[in-house]
């Protein structure tokens, strides 16, 4: 799908706050609320926009390689789905098998890291502060 700047505006303010209606997502990018609405079902039906979504404020982030010791990678991501801190989980490609995005405070990353020194290395970044855009 080729964006136009309307497109990229309307993109960038939904980003920022996705409950914003129609009508005043139109007046900052001076259009009609109904032209905003066409917009966005475009870029909805195209995939381009996949979810709507909220961001939850975490007190921690951690950023977890996991390089696996086995292909038991079916059962691996069943037991990263026991966990409510993991955001986030991709099997990627390069220095580790799998990505996870986590919030766990202190404790229950030190409990989360002696289960997952059973499937494999691991390596934790920790998030020191956040850099906004």
């Amino acid at each position: 799908m080729s964006l136009d700047p309307i497109d990229t505006k309307i993109l960038a303010i939904l980003k920022n706050d996705s409950r914003l209606s129609h009508k005043e997502i139109g007046t900052m990018v001076h259009r009609t609320g109904q032209a905003v609405g066409q917009r966005i079902t475009k870029m909805h039906s195209e995939g381009l926009i996949k979810k709507y979504s909220i961001q939850l404020h975490y007190d921690a982030t951690q950023f977890i390689r996991v390089m696996m010791q086995s292909n038991r990678f079916t059962e691996f991501e069943s037991f990263t789905q026991q966990f409510n801190a993991i955001e986030s989980s991709f099997k990627v490609s390069g220095s580790a098998c799998y990505m996870l995005i986590a919030h766990f405070d202190y404790e229950a990353l030190n409990s989360f890291i002696e289960q997952l020194s059973d499937w494999g290395q691991y390596s934790v970044d920790s998030v020191v502060r956040p850099i906004q855009k």
